[in-house]
């Protein structure tokens, strides 16, 4: 299984641990993932495209043009690019002035975008390329007794027009990943909420009280952990996690998973070669509970 994996900006800084874990994880699985070779960012969520959408669409249409030249599908592990390149593909599908515009940008680069690559997430991959029963397969260290509280964020199964893998409302994939590490999936009614993604700019505040909410519901529903695949959502529920206590007057202690550390736990590999020591709320008493620390 072969992708031309997209790492956007945020896995070589501030998730690496993210793209870490992934990549030992992909070993484990059989999954190759090949860089996109001179890839630049996808243009944003919202930043660029509300300033200016031709512009974001032509930066993810150069990223597509390279790994339609590759001959394969786009992976990535952000939600916010998997959202992102997934928008502009399909405008440029729908869209025949902006895609000859883009084309014409492209162009200038040696490049050209037929339409023939999809973009995939990461979990879109685990769940239906490689299947809940390999990955039970390659588990070492069972996860019995830990209560995992799976958060999928807004932009990974939403919405339907641009993935089709899961349900928009009720999503269930990233549940079944962890039912097969023997994990609990807790039932989560916060799952698919927003975290306040990227208001940690421009309203901090704002960003802190949604924020605060996905960690009393989890913490409510007596998880043990939450599970993220997203970035900015680790960023906000990890690394914000003692801001928001600070702000709140309240204390959670609640570790935040990528949900490949959590599955590379369970396959038994080294907590440091899954980045787990970069995560700012200590996992150890959680490594200690499944025997891998």
């Amino acid at each position: 299984m072969r992708y031309a994996f997209f790492p956007g900006c945020s896995l070589h800084a501030s998730a690496k641990e993210c793209a870490m874990s992934a990549n030992a994880v992909s070993k484990c699985l059989g999954i190759e993932l090949v860089e996109i070779p001179e890839w630049n960012c996808c243009g944003s969520i919202d930043a660029v495209y509300a300033y200016n959408p031709f512009l974001s669409v032509s930066l993810s249409a150069r990223n597509l043009a390279i790994a339609e030249k590759m001959g394969m599908d786009i992976v990535t592990l952000c939600s916010a690019c998997f959202f992102t390149l997934s928008r502009a593909s399909n405008i440029l599908r729908e869209n025949a002035e902006i895609k000859k515009r883009v084309a014409e940008v492209i162009n200038d680069a040696g490049l050209k975008f037929e339409g023939g690559v999809k973009v995939r997430h990461y979990l879109d991959v685990l769940s239906n390329d490689v299947g809940v029963e390999e990955i039970s397969r390659q588990v070492k260290v069972p996860l019995g007794g830990l209560r995992v509280a799976p958060y999928y964020g807004c932009l990974v199964v939403r919405p339907k027009v641009i993935q089709r893998f899961d349900d928009p409302e009720h999503p269930t994939s990233m549940d079944s990943v962890i039912e097969a590490l023997g994990a609990e999936a807790v039932y989560y009614p916060d799952k698919t909420r927003c975290c306040g993604a990227s208001l940690v700019i421009t309203d901090e505040s704002v960003m802190m009280e949604m924020a605060k909410g996905l960690l009393v519901t989890a913490k409510n529903m007596q998880a043990d952990c939450l599970a993220t695949l997203c970035p900015m959502c680790h960023l906000n529920l990890d690394a914000k996690q003692r801001d928001i206590e600070s702000h709140f007057g309240v204390r959670f202690g609640l570790p935040v998973l990528y949900l490949t550390q959590l599955i590379g736990v369970a396959f038994g590999l080294d907590p440091k070669e899954l980045g787990l020591n970069r995560n700012l709320v200590s996992p150890m008493k959680l490594l200690q509970k499944t025997k891998c620390g």
